[in-house]
């Protein structure tokens, strides 16, 4: 599902990633830990297309089999709403929008119709438990409530693949405890893979597999 070869990442004379070789198989959940610092959320954000690697004789990154380095912005651009989901620890919905309406966004960029996007939406919130909370803007919802729409909005677009960044880092221990098993059930209803960056040790030890990041590189 994901190939990574050789991924290093500089900014002026700091190099945060320093050659991470990495591969994740379909219906995988890897998680990704290590010291503030270590090059955790860089990595993220270069494996979900969000940031470009530096690029160095033998770099590489094929997800879902497509060549992402080969891609112009546009032909990227259209892979990563298709193909990708995103969750954050801040949920980014957008304030004057429904619940609905927000998870809807993604559908509408791929240009799929209003009714089809608001038909799977209804059965995203309604399988999260959302049902009565659809016309509801984020400032009405509950933390948990409000990452739970984030979860829907990441999965509109069936994508192959989740990144999650401290999905859980903003919420309290009980809603953190329901979003981790959340994406278990996901993965066993979607058949989805999903890459976490976390700080939170129980979610991590939960994985399929444990990666600890340290001075750029992931460890044995």
């Amino acid at each position: 599902m994901i190939q990574a070869k050789n991924i290093h990442k500089l900014y002026d004379q700091l190099h945060v990633l320093k050659g991470v070789d990495l591969h994740i198989q379909k219906g995988e959940i890897v998680s990704i830990v290590g010291a503030s610092g270590a090059g955790k959320t860089t990595l993220l954000q270069i494996l979900g297309t969000l940031d470009q690697p530096s690029m160095q004789n033998g770099t590489s990154l094929h997800i879902n089999g497509e060549d992402i380095l080969k891609m112009n912005d546009k032909n990227l651009s259209s892979f990563r709403n298709l193909h990708l989901g995103f969750i954050f620890q801040f949920h980014n919905l957008l304030p004057e929008f429904t619940a609905l309406e927000n998870v809807c966004i993604p559908a509408f960029i791929a240009k799929k119709d209003k009714k089809t996007a608001e038909t799977e939406a209804k059965k995203l919130l309604d399988y999260l438990g959302l049902s009565h909370r659809i016309n509801h803007k984020p400032g009405e919802l509950s933390g948990g409530e409000q990452q739970r729409v984030a979860v829907a909005r990441a999965l509109i677009n069936q994508p192959a693949v989740i990144f999650a960044d401290e999905p859980s880092g903003n919420l309290d221990t009980v809603s953190a405890e329901n979003l981790h098993q959340l994406f278990f059930k996901l993965r066993e209803e979607f058949g989805q893979t999903f890459v976490i960056v976390t700080h939170n040790q129980d979610l991590a030890n939960m994985a399929d597999r444990k990666l600890v990041m340290v001075d750029g590189l992931i460890g044995s």
